[in-house]
């Protein structure tokens, strides 16, 4: 029996939002549904990704908007057709009903499509966020006269796009187009603020940024609990840990070393899965034994002293891409580094999330005198000999206490993106890298205390 709507998902190169946009649409309440991946051509994971759902996969070869929606709806079977931007992601399990309830409950079929609301997430830029808090507003409308339409979340009948398609050959503005030709054919149009979606970016791009965070802030502020900075949970995403480990473990104040990585892992609420990248069995075997998966054992030439962790993590990655496994973000852990702080993790991933960052670490303020050599020359990278109180710090990274990235800067061999976040710790224990013997000899006297103090904290919080 044919499902009675089809829900077409135009994507190219969307890997970070397709995970939980097709997660969010197999949760809906509506289950009679099927969904169609119109995707252009994607050089990233996305069509991987989206394979682990029950969807049928349509390639097209160049990209024209209202193009691909018909495509899409000649593969299709249901007689209400749904399209959705593969960057948006339904808000709740009813978005798909409340839709869908607007067509049903149009007896004389005078409706020809809804569109639903677009939220903007925490870290859309102010620009973005006060076009859709403008647009999309909270008192549903019906449309006699106005053709406004949006196809990053709509929902239209077959019966009425089979006889008005969308224009195949417009660049942009295909919705719109769409439904002024649609008012001048005598249907109406409804917008629908309950069928909701998060849109990382608006419907315009352009305007006087400072303005539009003045509005943005007045806006949020009428109506807190609306538009707060929310909903970062709702960003159902892939979370993976990977510790890294080379050679047989080292002992540690009583204790295999990478055990304390690993119970600083297990504390965090926000990572999915757990694993280590080893090339030592005995490595391996403390691992398991302390519920942590280790599913292959990396090659000795991986450890070699010529070899960073970019490479490390790049490859263990392709191991899992190949086992049909694919994180969204990536949290690299060292062992070398267990002055952690309680919840470190967690604080860090919840920072990229909420501000939109490409990748997260942390970082410990230095108001040192700094310089770096260029072109034979010292040049100068601080700000010189003021009070500290007047000079900002230079940060330095400290990666394997904790590094939130995306997968597709692993994947392409580096660590971080090109937008970073930074997040300030102050611990000086925490910059404790365990290279040396006098590094361990320092952190063995420190490390009973401070390990103690971290799980009071754990206790209090």
């Amino acid at each position: 029996m044919a499902p009675k709507v089809s829900i077409i998902v135009r994507s190219r190169n969307e890997e970070r939002w397709i995970t939980p946009c097709l997660k969010s649409v197999f949760n809906q309440t509506f289950k009679d549904f099927e969904v169609i991946l119109v995707d252009n051509k994607s050089t990233d994971k996305t069509v991987e990704k989206a394979k682990q759902f029950e969807v049928t996969v349509v390639e097209i070869d160049k990209y024209l908007p209202g193009k691909a929606i018909n495509v899409g709806i000649e593969a299709s079977c249901g007689s209400y057709i749904a399209i959705l931007s593969s960057h948006c992601i339904p808000t709740n399990e009813f978005w798909l009903e409340n839709l869908v309830r607007n067509l049903d409950e149009d007896t004389n079929q005078e409706i020809a499509g809804v569109y639903g609301r677009q939220e903007p997430l925490a870290f859309t830029h102010d620009l973005d966020k006060r076009d859709l808090l403008i647009t999309f507003g909270l008192d549903r409308r019906v449309q006699i006269k106005d053709s406004f339409f949006h196809n990053a979340n709509s929902l239209v009948r077959k019966s009425v796009v089979e006889t008005i398609p969308f224009d195949d050959t417009a660049t942009n503005i295909e919705d719109r187009l769409w439904g002024k030709e649609i008012i001048n054919h005598g249907y109406k149009i409804v917008y629908e603020p309950q069928a909701s979606v998060y849109h990382h970016h608006g419907i315009h791009q352009s305007g006087d940024p400072q303005r539009a965070h003045n509005i943005v802030k007045i806006m949020e502020s009428m109506n807190e609990k609306e538009f707060s900075s929310k909903k970062i949970n709702h960003l159902d995403l892939n979370i993976m840990g990977i510790i890294t480990a080379k050679g047989d473990p080292f002992m540690f104040n009583n204790k295999p070393l990478i055990e304390y990585t690993i119970k600083s892992a297990q504390q965090s609420k926000l990572l999915n899965n757990l694993i280590v990248s080893t090339d030592s069995v005995k490595t391996k075997e403390i691992a398991q034994a302390h519920g942590v998966n280790v599913p292959f054992l990396r090659p000795q030439k991986l450890s070699n002293d010529d070899i960073g962790v970019e490479a490390v993590l790049q490859y263990t990655l392709d191991q899992l891409e190949k086992s049909n496994i694919f994180p969204d973000i990536i949290v690299y852990l060292s062992i070398i580094q267990p002055f952690r702080p309680v919840f470190l993790i967690d604080e860090l991933i919840s920072m990229m999330l909420k501000k939109g960052f490409d990748s997260v670490l942390p970082g410990y303020p230095s108001y040192k005198s700094c310089w770096i050599k260029k072109e034979g020359s010292l040049v100068r990278v601080d700000e010189g000999f003021v009070a500290s109180s007047q000079k900002h710090p230079i940060h330095i990274g400290y990666a394997g206490l904790a590094c939130v990235t995306y997968a597709e800067f692993i994947r392409k061999g580096h660590l971080l993106g090109n937008n970073v976040g930074i997040s300030e710790i102050v611990d000086f224990y925490s910059t404790i890298e365990l290279k040396t013997p006098a590094s361990f000899e320092l952190a063995e006297k420190a490390f009973p205390y401070w390990w103690a103090k971290q799980e009071e904290y754990s206790v209090q919080r």
